[in-house]
């Protein structure tokens, strides 16, 4: 079946058990590529499919076309410390706020009264001393799933000297004296972008780590054009979808912007015929939350599933997703979800590295073909 032939409207509700397949374990990628632009891509804007190599890319593409980027930078969000009893905690912080404070996830054995103090970076090399970060309350409300933190002082430069790479729980790292050092080192160079520009996310805008300067440069070269977008990737990115109905899941909230000069961008590659290309999933939420609401800059919990009718987005570069997951149903709903499980289960014949540090594929929007 082609793009064409595949759901160019939902055609029948569809439930999380759609979305689901087998993956075997050797497939998720540990580590990345040697190179960026040295991954697979699997080209799925042709019948059959076709296995190219990421520095391919230019071959695809024309002249006048457009890249849309997520410029956010992955921090360091990941601290280890300890409470005045000396129980252990770690916090996970998903957001900074005015005056010191940040948003975070907590994981302890038994959660600390308000007004508690908890000493972080207990990890730290000798001579740094850590520092203090005190419970205010859960967040957005009382009910909120996360927690509110005022530290002892400015946010990113705590995290910049006692934070890990916040890398997503299915990468078998372990900071606990188990990592080497060039795994530290391999995590904190390659799970970041080269454009990398805006602190903010915990995680990385993946399909966007294959490129390179030398790929951009070629890029450029023939006529394409690049614009970014900014989209902090939370960590409810991982977070499982848990209702059968996708209609009752609750999607998480994440900060977005749309520059007026990529706004500008986007019209003039569409006046003069290009195709608006984003690279990755959240450059996709970002351009079309900003084309459903009008608002090119806020928090955004756009849910994108068969049906959906897109505004901006021609074709998606992007990484191979992990089953059930909300970034499932939004490739089905841009390619068609038929022609997008046929892609995974040759991703999986030909032995594809998924996830983060995996390999990407190609897409077009099933209505522009």
């Amino acid at each position: 079946m082609t793009p064409c032939d595949a759901d160019l409207k939902a055609s029948r509700p569809f439930s999380l058990s759609d979305f689901d397949f087998h993956l075997p374990p050797e497939l998720i990628a540990q580590h990345p590529a040697k190179e960026r632009s040295s991954s697979k891509l699997l080209d799925g804007s042709t019948n059959p499919a076709q296995d190219r190599i990421f520095h391919s890319l230019p071959t695809l593409m024309q002249p006048g076309d457009l890249l849309v980027f997520n410029d956010t930078q992955v921090v360091k969000a990941r601290i280890f410390g300890e409470k005045s009893t000396g129980g252990k905690v770690e916090l996970l912080i998903e957001r900074v706020l005015p005056g010191h404070r940040v948003v975070a996830h907590m994981k302890v054995s038994k959660k600390p009264l308000i007004g508690a103090t908890l000493h972080m970076g207990i990890d730290a090399p000798p001579g740094a001393t850590g520092f203090e970060a005190t419970l205010v309350g859960r967040w957005p409300d009382d009910m909120g799933a996360l927690f509110c933190f005022e530290l002892s002082d400015e946010p990113h430069a705590l995290m910049a000297q006692y934070g890990h790479v916040p890398l997503p729980p299915y990468i078998e790292r372990h900071y606990d004296g188990s990592a080497s050092e060039a795994e530290i080192a391999e995590d904190e160079a390659r799970y970041q972008t080269v454009f990398a520009r805006h602190p903010g996310a915990v995680a990385a805008p993946t399909a966007a780590l294959h490129f390179d300067d030398a790929l951009l440069q070629q890029l450029k070269d023939m006529g394409v054009s690049t614009a970014s977008v900014t989209l902090h990737v939370g960590a409810g990115t991982f977070q499982p979808v848990k209702t059968e109905n996708i209609a009752e899941h609750t999607m998480h909230s994440e900060w977005y912007n749309v520059p007026e000069s990529t706004q500008e961008a986007l019209r003039a590659c569409k006046a003069r015929g290009g195709k608006v290309w984003a690279v990755g999933t959240t450059s996709v939420r970002t351009l079309e939350s900003w084309a459903q609401t009008g608002q090119a800059q806020g928090d955004t919990q756009i849910f994108i599933t068969p049906g959906f009718e897109f505004k901006w987005v021609d074709c998606l570069l992007t990484n191979f997703h992990l089953p059930k997951s909300t970034l499932m149903m939004l490739v089905s709903a841009l390619a068609g979800y038929d022609h997008v499980m046929a892609l995974y289960a040759h991703a999986i014949a030909q032995r594809y590295r998924f996830f983060s540090y995996g390999d990407a594929m190609l897409l077009k929007r099933s209505t522009s073909l």
